[in-house]
C-alpha cells in the first residue's frame, strides 16, 4: 500500500527545463506534483555539462573579440597553452546561482523532490531508486518523462574523450588546441566551432549537409557561414567521412570519401544524441520508442500510453531549451484539457553561435508554402547605427508577410544580440500586429531595435512599388 503522502496528481521524471516548466504548470494548475531528479543538482544534467558552461566559455571569446575590434591597432592573442578553466572563472558561482533560483522555484510552487532514478512500474506508479538502493513508490495520475539526451557516439568514430571529445569532455580537456575538427552542422557543433574559431583556434566543421544549422532560414545560415570563413573557420559540406585515425601524437585525421584528408590537435563529434530512457521499464509499460531510443509522441506530447507523456530532448529535435520548456507546459495543459494559448511556432529559437542566429514564426518558405507566396522585409546591420557602434555589421533582420503585406508572420535574425533582440519580433507575431506596427511606434535609438524600423521600412516601399503597376501572378519577393 502506497502512503497518503506518496500519492500525486503528477510525477515529472526529470529536472531540465522541459521537466521544470512540467512541474511548475502542473503545481499552478492545482496538482500535487512530484519532480524526480538522479544527479546532485536540479536542473537537469546538459545545462550543467554543456548549456552553462559553453555559454560561460562564450562570453569570454565575445570578450576577447570586443577587444580586438575596440583596439583594433594591436595583435591580440591569447597566449600558447591557455587554460580553458582560466577563461571560465565565473563558472562555479554561475551553476551555484542557477541551482538555488531553481530550487527555490520549486519549493515556493510546492513542487516535491525526490532525488534518485526514476523507473516506471506501471501506467500510475512510478519507483524511485536513492543511491543507497533503496525504492520508493509514487502513485500518480500523469507522468511526464524529462530524462533529457547524452552524446551519441556514430559508429566509425573512436570518441576517447582525450583527443576525440564529445559535447559532454570538449570541456575537460586542460588547454585550448591549436587546431580543431568539428564533425556535425547541428546547434552543438556551430556554438561550439564559433567559440573555439573566436579564441584563435584554427577550426573545421565537416558535415554531409549543404549548410549548417539545416532547419533555419537558408538565408540567415549564408550569413552565419561567410561571417565564420571571414574569421578564419572552415566549413566543409556535403562531405562523407570515411574513417578517423588517431596518431602517433595524438594528432586526429579525418579521412573524407573524396579522398581530402583534414588533420588537427583534438576533434569535437556532435553527430547527434541518444535519449536517456535506460531503466526507465518503458517496454513494460508499453512505451513506444523510435531510432536512438527517442519516445514517440502525438503533437500534444502523448506517448503510446494515454496517461504518460513526453518532453525535452528524449523525444528528439529540436532538443532546445526553449521548445522543451513549451512541450513541457503544453503537454500538461494537454493533459488537464487546458487551452495552452498561442501555438507552438510562436516559441522562439535561439543559437548562441557567433553571430547569434534566432528566428520565430514561420520562415520565408513556409510561409510561401502555406500562403503562396511571402512578402519580406529586411535591415541589413550595416544599416543599423547601434551595430557600427559596436563593430558587429555582420547580421541582418527578417520580417515576413503573406504575399500581400500586412500582419506579421515571421521574424529571423543573425547577428549580435539575436537571441535578445528576437522577443520583440515574438511580441509582434502573439499579438498579431501588422509589420506597421514599427513604423508608428518608436524604438530607442541607437539600439539593433532600429532593425525592425528598417526592416518594416523596406517591406513598406515594396508594398508601395507594387502598387503602382499591375500584378499579374502571387507574388514570392525575394528583393
Amino acid at each position: 500500500m502506497i502512503p497518503e503522502e506518496n500519492r500525486f496528481d503528477l510525477v515529472v521524471i526529470g529536472s531540465g527545463p522541459g521537466g521544470q516548466k512540467a512541474a511548475i504548470q502542473g503545481a499552478k494548475a492545482g496538482l500535487r506534483v512530484a519532480l524526480i531528479e538522479r544527479e546532485r543538482s536540479v536542473g537537469g544534467a546538459c545545462v550543467y555539462t554543456g548549456t552553462i558552461p559553453s555559454k560561460t566559455l562564450r562570453e569570454a571569446a565575445l570578450a576577447l573579440l570586443a577587444v580586438k575590434r575596440s583596439a583594433g591597432f594591436l595583435d591580440v592573442k591569447l597566449a600558447e597553452q591557455t587554460e580553458i578553466s582560466t577563461l571560465m572563472a565565473r563558472l562555479d558561482a554561475v551553476l551555484e546561482a542557477h541551482e538555488r533560483l531553481i530550487g527555490e522555484y520549486l519549493d515556493h510552487n510546492g513542487v516535491r523532490v525526490f532525488r534518485g532514478r526514476g523507473s516506471l512500474v506501471d501506467a500510475h506508479t512510478v519507483a524511485v531508486q536513492s543511491v543507497r538502493g533503496e525504492d520508493t513508490l509514487l502513485q500518480t495520475e500523469f507522468v511526464v518523462i524529462a530524462t533529457g539526451s547524452r552524446p551519441r557516439t556514430p559508429p566509425g568514430i573512436p570518441v576517447d574523450h582525450e583527443n576525440i571529445l564529445d559535447s559532454d569532455s570538449i570541456l575537460s580537456t586542460l588547454y585550448l588546441p591549436k587546431s580543431l575538427t568539428v564533425l556535425g552542422g547541428g546547434v552543438i557543433a556551430t556554438e561550439y566551432a564559433t567559440i573555439f574559431s573566436l579564441l584563435g583556434v584554427k577550426v573545421t566543421m565537416i558535415d554531409r549537409g549543404p549548410r549548417p544549422l539545416g532547419f533555419l532560414d537558408p538565408e540567415l545560415v549564408d550569413r552565419f557561414v561567410k561571417h565564420f570563413s571571414e574569421q578564419g573557420g572552415i566549413w566543409l559540406g556535403e562531405r562523407e567521412i570515411d574513417r578517423v585515425e588517431v596518431g602517433r601524437l595524438g594528432e586526429v585525421t579525418t579521412w573524407l570519401k573524396d579522398g581530402e584528408a583534414v588533420t588537427s590537435e583534438k576533434m569535437l563529434c556532435a553527430l547527434g544524441r541518444s535519449a536517456n530512457v535506460e531503466g526507465l521499464n518503458l517496454e513494460k509499460v508499453g512505451v513506444e520508442q523510435g531510432k536512438y531510443g527517442v519516445i514517440r509522441t502525438d503533437e500534444h506530447y502523448r506517448t503510446s500510453v494515454p496517461n504518460i507523456f513526453a518532453v525535452g530532448d528524449v523525444i528528439g529535435p529540436p532538443a532546445l531549451g526553449s521548445t522543451s520548456m513549451e512541450q513541457g507546459r503544453r503537454a500538461v495543459c494537454h493533459a488537464l484539457g487546458i487551452d495552452p494559448g498561442a501555438p507552438f511556432e510562436l516559441v522562439p529559437i535561439g543559437i548562441y553561435s557567433v553571430p547569434e542566429l534566432a528566428s520565430v514564426g514561420l520562415t520565408e518558405a513556409q510561409v510561401v508554402e502555406r500562403y503562396g507566396g511571402a512578402l519580406v522585409g529586411r535591415a541589413d546591420f550595416g544599416e543599423v547605427a547601434r551595430a557600427h557602434i559596436a563593430g558587429h555589421q555582420a547580421g541582418m533582420l527578417k520580417l515576413v508577410t503573406g504575399p500581400e503585406g500586412g500582419r506579421l508572420l515571421g521574424v529571423q535574425i543573425v547577428g549580435d544580440g539575436a537571441t535578445d533582440l528576437i522577443h520583440v519580433g515574438e511580441m509582434a507575431l502573439i499579438n498579431g500586429n501588422d509589420v506597421t506596427v514599427f513604423l508608428e511606434n518608436i524604438l530607442n535609438f541607437p539600439t539593433y531595435g532600429e532593425a525592425y524600423r528598417i526592416a518594416a521600412l523596406n517591406l513598406h516601399n515594396k508594398i508601395a512599388a507594387r502598387a503602382e503597376k499591375p500584378q499579374t501572378a502571387n507574388v514570392h519577393e525575394v528583393a
